[in-house]
């Protein structure tokens, strides 16, 4: 049963255009399979704020034994994942790394069972009537479901991060092996010792989650960006390395790249940084008019710098 399509918006970026392509496609295989199914029922943009943090989640699922998060991410070209779990791509003719999504679906999950966790009183009944219920002892599992065009080098990634990781396709047939669901009569055959959700209890979690899930918000797209991003008011994200100085720096362009120069202290300092959204390196720095911002080819997020 679908609880919430997945959210259109208009884009200009080519990133953000083939990332919001491949949640579609993702969102389309998970219709078609689950649309009818009453145990199976399927969030797309589940966004939440909990204890300060902002989380996304781009589908997720929620079953009588507990809830499955698929992340998706649009990637061409070959994937590649070493023994540490550190993830490379190819861009064009050229390896580059990328944030590892398997880490980052792992945070939306820790967020969501403490969220889930706190409210858990207005959830869920009370167990015969005295002991509070929890989400912790649940089945929790993470899927990152990527392009269908990627090629990915099953030989060499890490065994466990094989099996989260599949090609949109796929997705249906991954979520059945996850969550194993039998009738009642294989169920008790099979000594199933997973605790379940009941109908009803299913429908409370189901009705919160839609109830308190947020609107993607719209993105700020290149025809409408101005000097403070939309009339949105952000902190700059750079500071002098030598002083900590946040305002008194003069933005400029050299050799290698955009910098700011401290007029205080004297000292430049590079626009180049991780991404505030995701950590990844793999970000880029742009100028339109007056507004520098970093661009991160990962997340597709896009933070003003300065």
């Amino acid at each position: 049963m679908i609880l919430k399509d997945k959210q259109i918006v208009n884009a200009i970026d080519p990133r953000t255009v083939a990332g919001q392509q491949q949640e579609k496609d993702v969102a389309f295989y998970l219709r078609r399979a689950f649309k009818d199914h009453k145990k199976v029922h399927v969030i797309n943009d589940f966004s939440f704020t909990y204890n300060g943090e902002n989380a996304q989640i781009d589908h997720l699922v929620v079953y009588p034994f507990g809830f499955v998060l698929i992340e998706s991410k649009s990637i061409n070209g070959e994937v590649h994942v070493n023994k540490e779990g550190e993830w490379s791509r190819t861009v064009g003719n050229k390896w580059t790394g990328m944030a590892s999504p398997i880490k980052q679906v792992e945070l939306q999950q820790k967020l969501l069972k403490e969220y889930l966790h706190e409210h858990r009183l207005e959830i869920l009944p009370k167990l015969f009537g005295i002991k509070a219920q929890s989400f912790g002892m649940r089945c929790w599992h993470n899927i990152c479901a990527i392009s269908s065009n990627s090629m990915i080098a099953r030989d060499s990634i890490p065994k466990n991060i094989s099996e989260q990781v599949v090609k949109t396709e796929f997705i249906a047939d991954k979520l059945k092996k996850v969550m194993k669901l039998r009738n009642k009569i294989v169920t008790t055959l099979t000594l199933d010792s997973r605790a379940d959700f009941n109908k009803d209890e299913l429908k409370s979690i189901c009705d919160f989650l839609v109830q308190k899930s947020k609107p993607v918000p719209k993105k700020v797209e290149k025809s409408e960006t101005n000097s403070n991003l939309g009339g949105i008011t952000q902190k700059p994200l750079i500071r002098c390395k030598n002083c900590d100085e946040s305002k008194d720096l003069t933005p400029q362009h050299g050799r290698y790249g955009y910098f700011v120069k401290c007029n205080k202290c004297d000292t430049n300092t590079s626009m180049k940084m991780p991404c505030p959204e995701c950590k990844s390196k793999n970000t880029k720095v742009s100028k339109l008019k007056e507004t520098y911002s970093v661009n991160c080819q990962d997340c597709l997020s896009k933070s003003p710098i300065i």
